[in-house]
């Protein structure tokens, strides 16, 4: 099943209405252009009244009611693309210059346009339903419909800032939460969903120096002749130890279409971390390459396939009947937190990522969409928020075997394979910064792990020419909160409004929602909720508070914006105060001598705790008492004299998980070190 979040969400309730008959083929490209909105919003007109053969209002709401999502979705889309240049232009609106007035004017005539469209539509319906606004099924559509007094209201918003524009939009967002159900069929593989489209479509792009375009038909060719050389059984669990390829892909592919359960192994693991996971998970059969296949020699007992070694063509693989709460794939935790553990996934996983995907993308899937991760797909965030979701969605997914980030190749790699939406991680981001890597001609720069800050979003203005879109969640339940350009503004410190489909809320020690500072959780029966923790009854009853999965981060909500306090365990308390690293880290980082920096707390005698801040440096800055000070009098004079860091180390790294998010503890632990040695 293929959920596009923008047709399914903006829609009204559906209503059997015949096609028109006008071609839309050149109402596509004047959208897709820079053209004015109005002219498309004329085109559009004519060719619907032509193909109904009048030219009466009600003629053209026939034209409009037949296809309103398709219309919802285009003029939300376009209406998105004038906001994010007009965001953009902040610069330029507020002096008033060349670009300024040509963005107002265009967000003027996209208004204009759509509230025509519109009302056109409800004026149809009301007619359909035998007269009176609030007739027919249609009533709550027609409710939503922005107001003339709206429109004439556009230049008072705009002469205050985008932000208030965004008011126009922000109804969107509201009532997408409030519609969306989860349904899924009864039969469901996530195989299926990925494979769906045209045997000529662009699947994947590998690329390990130039790019090489991989089509659905020979993806789907390549997951059942895997499928057919695994022989697996129903339920059998199969690791796959790859890096990015389209044979990745098609290893999880063909283990799903033989309703077994794939394990993604990271390549980086050592012997330990392979056999902790081997052995917790029954692993068998493990799916590699040929690095891979040295790797697990000390493993003699495994059945291991190499898929490059050659695979005989059996024919096409029939798809075992599976259901959305069938189990699919274990996802280890990375480990920030204790011991690794198996968060066990059904089928209906990939439909539960679809939303907060779509929506961190400002609506993935467009025409000309090509999304790429530096994230390693043996993890949630690069399986599962780019290359299963680009799938279903039929947006070619680049896959390149990166082992080390490099700022540079980044650029190269995005102008070879033509990406348009890439999910940065926030290390990645802040290389990107130190090495005044820019990186124009994107659509859409999403980023998940941790908070960026106010610095690092108003860089990425500059860098992208538009918001980067901070998304959370975590692999027991992924993708609940997002950012959305094409929706509202961000908000530095803010992971997002919550997911359409996600009951999240800040709960209290009760399990009650409470608009203090609280635990974020996400109420039961979310599309990406796990089934449970693989053969961990305790500590999937640990995980819930009730009906509520706690995520173990704190925060509060403000106006919808989910504001992330930190860890529960990152926390720090000091002389009475409840302190969040997070804030502390956004301040830090502006000051120019600072790349990296983390936030822990101290124990102290006197004050139970003490910020202690742990940078990495800028290239041509080096540590010395004078820099410590400057940072803590920086500090202190930007964020609160109760809050600043009253010790400062200097590091040439931050410890980081393998997914790339700092380790508090080993820093906590350090410390400990420290002041058991003295």
């Amino acid at each position: 099943m293929r959920i596009l979040f923008a047709l399914a969400l903006l829609a009204a309730p559906a209503m059997a209405q015949d096609a028109p008959s006008f071609d839309p083929a050149p109402v596509l490209a004047c959208l897709d252009s820079d053209a004015a909105p109005d002219s498309c919003a004329g085109l559009a007109a004519n060719a619907c009244m032509e193909g109904e053969g009048g030219s009466s209002t009600v003629g053209m709401g026939f034209c409009l009611g037949a296809e309103r999502d398709w219309w919802d979705d285009r003029l939300n889309t376009a209406y998105g693309k004038v906001m994010t240049r007009a965001e953009a232009g902040d610069a330029e609106l507020d002096s008033l210059d060349a670009a300024g007035p040509r963005q107002a004017g265009a967000l003027r005539d996209m208004q204009r346009a759509w509230i025509a469209f519109r009302d056109a539509a409800c004026e149809y319906e009301a007619t359909r339903w035998g007269g009176g606004t609030g007739a027919g099924p249609a009533a709550a559509q027609c409710a939503l419909t922005l107001t003339a007094r709206q429109a004439n209201q556009l230049d008072g918003y705009l002469r205050e800032g985008p932000e208030m524009a965004r008011l126009l939009h922000h109804a969107d967002h509201a009532r997408l939460c409030r519609d969306f159900r989860w349904q899924y069929p009864a039969r469901l593989n996530m195989a299926d969903q990925c494979l769906a489209h045209a045997a000529d479509r662009v699947a994947i792009i590998d690329h390990d120096g130039a790019p090489h375009p991989v089509t659905f038909a020979a993806l789907a060719a390549m997951t059942d002749a895997l499928a057919h050389a695994l022989g697996a059984d129903r339920g059998d669990r199969i690791g796959i130890l790859r890096t990015q390829s389209s044979w990745t892909a098609a290893a999880h592919l063909a283990v799903w279409k033989s309703a077994a359960i794939s394990v993604p192994l990271f390549k980086l693991f050592g012997p330990d971390a392979l056999d902790l996971r081997l052995r917790d998970a029954g692993i068998s059969t493990v799916i590699t390459d040929t690095q891979g296949r040295r790797m697990l020699a000390p493993f003699p007992h495994l059945r291991v396939i190499v898929p490059e070694d050659g695979l005989s063509d059996a024919g096409p693989f029939a798809t075992r009947d599976t259901g959305p709460e069938d189990p699919a794939v274990i996802i280890y935790t990375s480990g920030t937190t204790g011991t690794p553990k198996g968060a066990l996934h059904g089928h209906r996983m990939l439909t539960g990522h679809l939303p907060g995907v779509e929506m961190s993308h400002d609506l993935l899937g467009q025409p000309s969409d090509v999304i790429w991760t530096p994230a390693d797909w043996a993890w949630i965030g690069g399986l599962f928020d780019v290359a299963m979701p680009g799938l279903a969605l039929g947006v070619p997914v680049v896959a390149t075997p990166m082992a080390k980030f490099d700022p540079h190749a980044v650029a190269g790699l995005i102008r070879d394979c033509g990406i348009r939406n890439v999910f940065l991680p926030p290390t990645a981001l802040r290389m990107l910064k130190v090495a005044g890597v820019r990186l124009p001609g994107l659509r859409s720069v999403a980023s998940g792990g941790e908070t960026l800050g106010a610095p690092m979003l108003d860089w990425g203005r500059e860098a992208f020419g538009l918001q980067i879109n901070e998304f959370y969640g975590q692999t027991e339940c992924n993708m609940v909160a997002s950012g959305s350009g094409a929706m509202f503004l961000a908000r530095p410190g803010a992971i997002g409004r919550a997911v359409p489909g996600f009951d999240l809320a800040v709960i209290d020690a009760q399990g009650r929602p409470t608009d203090a500072e609280g635990d974020i959780a996400i109420r039961r029966g979310a599309g990406s909720m796990m089934l449970e923790y693989w053969r961990n009854p305790q500590a999937t009853a640990a995980k819930f508070r009730g009906d509520w999965l706690v995520t173990g981060d704190r925060g509060v909500i403000r106006d919808g914006h989910v504001q992330f306090v930190g860890r529960d365990d990152d926390v720090i308390t000091s002389a009475g105060y409840r302190i969040g690293p997070s804030e502390v880290e956004d301040c830090l980082l502006r000051h120019p001598a600072v790349a990296q920096v983390a936030v822990v707390g101290k124990p102290c005698a006197l004050r139970t705790e003490i910020v202690k801040a742990y940078v990495v440096l800028r290239p041509g800055h080096e540590p010395s008492p004078d820099l410590a000070a400057d940072l803590q009098a920086h500090a202190r004079s930007r964020s609160a004299a109760h809050s600043y860091p009253r010790e400062i180390a200097f590091l040439d790294a931050l410890p980081m998980t393998v997914t790339g998010k700092v380790m508090r503890r080993a820093l906590r632990d350090l410390d400990l070190a420290e002041e058991t040695t003295r």
